[in-house]
């Protein structure tokens, strides 16, 4: 057993106290929770159980921000755990607020697939848009599904294409351009290929 020889308000964030035993800090936790849990100067304490309670007050504490987070725009569960990662969460308290997110749906990666694809197909190619869902930690079986949904994009390379040769001659030196252009925008060889035909084609008649 341990004795709680101080408890007091931290300078930046006066909602948090510092919590000491035995003259030593030990950890910091919410006022709320000190006063919930009626801890106070010369109890005497188990670190386990205080460790019990700082989870617990980390977790809310945690929660609240992965929310105020999300909040903003939709965000995968690797966004939201390096998020709070960076605050200073601990991997024990990020997960337990992951697990809750996820059951309260305020996290979906699958949704967030979904959405991302479709409000891109228009300007990015599957591959480009399949590369920056991995970045945001997308499961494959997640990023495929988005994928197939998105359907054929030739339609949407046609415009991307147009718009980068306007006023421009469509001569070979630039249709090139253009075909390297939709490859780096993410669009597959078979589409590239089958606008900067069209194109062409069109410019000979």
């Amino acid at each position: 057993m341990k004795v709680i020889t101080d408890i007091k308000p931290q300078v930046k964030t006066p909602t948090r106290c510092s919590i000491y035993l035995d003259n030593a800090f030990y950890c910091g936790l919410e006022l709320e929770t000190v006063m919930r849990h009626r801890l106070k100067i010369g109890d005497q304490i188990e670190p386990e159980k205080l460790d019990e309670i700082q989870f617990d007050s980390e977790r809310v504490r945690a929660l609240d921000k992965a929310l105020s987070f999300v909040t903003k725009s939709k965000k995968t569960q690797k966004q939201v755990k390096e998020h709070l990662f960076s605050k200073g969460y601990t991997e024990q308290t990020v997960e337990s607020v992951i697990e809750k997110m996820k059951d309260y749906r305020f996290l979906d990666d699958g949704d967030y697939a979904e959405s991302y694809a479709k409000s891109y197909s228009k300007t990015k190619g599957k591959k480009l848009i399949e590369m920056e869902l991995k970045k945001r930690g997308i499961s494959e079986e997640d990023m495929s599904l988005a994928i197939e949904n998105i359907g054929d994009q030739t339609e949407s390379a046609v415009l991307i294409a147009e718009k980068y040769l306007k006023n421009k001659q469509k001569d070979k030196a630039n249709l090139l351009k253009c075909y390297k252009y939709l490859l780096s925008k993410g669009f597959d060889y078979e589409v590239s290929k089958t606008v900067i035909e069209r194109l062409g084609h069109n410019e000979d008649d």
